[in-house]
């Protein structure tokens, strides 16, 4: 069953007036316009915030349709869903709000996109809903931002020039973090604490969190231990120490969900990490382990309560992030290299032209919202999706066209 396109609106964004949701507001309104090729509204709880963002974008955004609706009330999102054929939501901690909107989109057959990196709020949202959303349509996408899509592209990607260039995929795959430059926001670091503050009070928690495959279906698993980077390390094929990625946690899992629902295209015994790249010699490794114990710090003091106020007090609040000025110099650069079964190798890479956690998180979220409405065939299955599993190269062609992502292969050998 495929939701009918006789709705009022493409798209809606809900969750507007958050900072991520200013952003790709922002982004759609100079990509696409108001009352042009695409139809779209901003939604949210607040009319007067709505009202102020509409006045902080400017005359053009003076027809930009508002629907109001709150996350708690089952009413307002069922009407939203009932008015559009997908909905973007930049409304987290998912953990804490974002069920409600996924459980309406599902019974209403509506197409879904988000930015979540919660793994755990995701395994639960596909054991809850998944049967049904392949019922009635709906295809659900989460982890539409910098987590995962360069990771999971990326992948897919690689594995595309794989089989071209060597005719069979690569069985292992690195992903490291050659450069980036970008802030925190408080919706990220308040997502990121609370993680932290349930695994802390549930042992089986943090005994799925160990699990690169949990978000997997059950019958998806490797006998191959999968890698996965603790402390600091020297990477032999780049030549340079290495610190944990802090999105390798969610990236890996939205890597091996997207093998499973390619029918292992990758392979059965598919392996991937992630990790940052420090640099060489003794500056290198000493920055690799000053990551490490950062982040170690960082989680640690999140999870216990008597610390926990110390956290909040130092990082930004839900709403604040990097300014505009910030989200235009920023960029990222990820290297992949990938290595067949008998031992050959290739390295692509992916970059981006703004902040990757905001500015070019925005425009991701937004053209993976814009695929989903316009180039997924009709007859695709509901279901929960990953990006590359669903939107792959259509995706990326819109990334690379619009919204300032490369990916290239840069050597085979």
């Amino acid at each position: 069953m495929t939701k009918s396109t006789d709705t009022t609106y493409d798209l809606v964004v809900f969750g507007a007036t958050s900072f991520v949701g200013q952003i790709l507001t922002r982004y759609l309104l100079e990509a696409y316009g108001v009352g042009k090729s695409v139809s779209w509204a901003i939604a949210g709880r607040s009319e007067s915030k709505l009202g102020k963002l509409k006045g902080d974008l400017g005359p053009e955004a003076a027809e930009l349709p508002v629907i109001i609706a709150d996350a708690a009330s089952d009413a307002d999102l069922q009407a939203m869903c009932d008015q559009t054929r997908v909905i973007i939501s930049t409304v987290g901690p998912y953990a804490l709000y974002g069920e409600p909107l996924v459980q309406a989109c599902v019974r209403t057959g509506t197409d879904y996109c988000d930015l979540t990196g919660e793994v755990q709020w995701i395994r639960k949202m596909v054991e809850r809903y998944e049967e049904e959303a392949k019922s009635s349509g709906a295809r659900i996408v989460h982890c539409c931002g910098f987590d995962s899509i360069p990771s999971d592209l990326g992948v897919w990607f690689l594995q595309q020039q794989a089989e071209q260039t060597f005719g069979a995929p690569c069985r292992d795959v690195r992903m490291r973090v050659k450069a980036a430059k970008g802030g925190f926001s408080g919706g990220t670091v308040a997502s990121m604490m609370n993680v932290a503050r349930e695994a802390a009070s549930d042992p089986k928690l943090r005994k799925e969190l160990a699990n690169p495959f949990s978000i997997c279906p059950p019958d998806h698993r490797s006998t191959v231990r999968q890698p996965s980077l603790k402390t600091a390390e020297y990477d032999e094929d780049f030549g340079v120490w290495l610190a944990p990625f802090v999105m390798g946690a969610i990236n890996t899992r939205v890597v091996h969900r997207s093998n499973a629902l390619q029918q292992a295209r990758y392979g059965k015994e598919f392996t991937y990490d992630e990790a940052m790249m420090t640099g060489r010699g003794i500056k290198g490794r000493l920055a690799a382990y000053g990551i490490t114990g950062g982040l170690g710090a960082f989680f640690t003091a999140s999870a216990l309560k008597p610390t926990r106020w110390l956290v909040e007090k130092f990082v930004p609040a839900p709403g604040e992030g990097p300014s505009p000025e910030d989200q235009e110099n920023g960029f990222f650069d990820l290297r992949f290299i990938g290595k067949t079964e008998d031992g050959r190798k290739l390295m692509t890479k992916v970059t981006g032209d703004r902040d990757p956690g905001y500015g070019s998180t925005g425009k991701m979220l937004g053209e993976a919202g814009m695929c989903l409405a316009f180039d997924v065939p009709a007859d695709q299955p509901g279901g929960f999706w990953t990006p590359a599993s669903l939107l792959d190269g259509k995706l990326m062609d819109r990334l690379t066209s619009k919204a300032g992502l490369t990916f290239e292969l840069v050597e085979t050998r």
